[in-house]
């Protein structure tokens, strides 16, 4: 079999729906979901899939190696794609919570599950709040700029996780980003009010 030209997209919901067929069911996490809901403004070559309930390492191994995938440490390596694969032990989670509503993906019969957008950012702010990861803070606001996601509900979750301050840096960065006429327009707007 050849993953030749397949997108992360259709590299994930193949992968998901194979591996369904053999009783293992999963839900996509991490930076694939950021590539996919902002249309690969940024890449990754990670998949995350985390397991919904446990399976064993070697079932996982077998349905993988069933096409072509051969396990290199905890990933799993296909010759034809330069995508990587790993499996996260369950349940999906987003800091201290279990994850909210389930997203799909529909293509044919093949079924592609996925964190919702909030969860989505949830997860990179996870990153950002406890290893002050600025890539992972970058990639929650490509999120927000290309989806809808519920800023509320990420506040209530970041004061649970004893990040007010830092939600808060990233609503500011946020507005700014937001902003259609752009930060330095703020910061003159900002100059001017100042002065008054």
């Amino acid at each position: 079999m050849t993953f030749k030209g397949l997108s992360l997209e259709d590299l994930a919901l193949f992968l998901s729906d194979h591996l369904a067929k053999q009783g293992i069911d999963t839900v996509l996490s991490g930076g694939a979901c950021v590539s996919i809901y902002t249309q690969n403004k940024y890449l990754s070559y990670d998949l995350d899939f985390v397991l919904l309930n446990y399976v064993s390492r070697k079932k996982i191994a077998s349905a993988l190696q069933s096409v072509g995938f051969r396990e290199d440490g905890r990933h799993f390596r296909h010759a034809d794609t330069p995508f990587i694969i790993e499996f996260l032990a369950p349940p999906p989670s987003v800091g201290e919570e279990p994850i909210g509503r389930i997203e799909e993906i529909r293509k044919g019969r093949m079924v592609l599950k996925l964190l919702s957008p909030t969860d989505c950012v949830k997860d990179r702010l996870a990153a950002y709040y406890h290893w002050n990861d600025r890539q992972s803070l970058e990639q929650a606001i490509l999120v927000c700029l290309a989806r809808s996601v519920d800023l509320r509900e990420m506040e209530r979750w970041s004061v649970k996780e004893g990040m007010k301050e830092k939600f808060g840096s990233f609503q500011d960065l946020l507005r700014r980003r937001a902003s259609p006429r752009g930060p330095s327009a703020e910061a003159a707007d900002q100059r001017k009010s100042e002065k008054t």
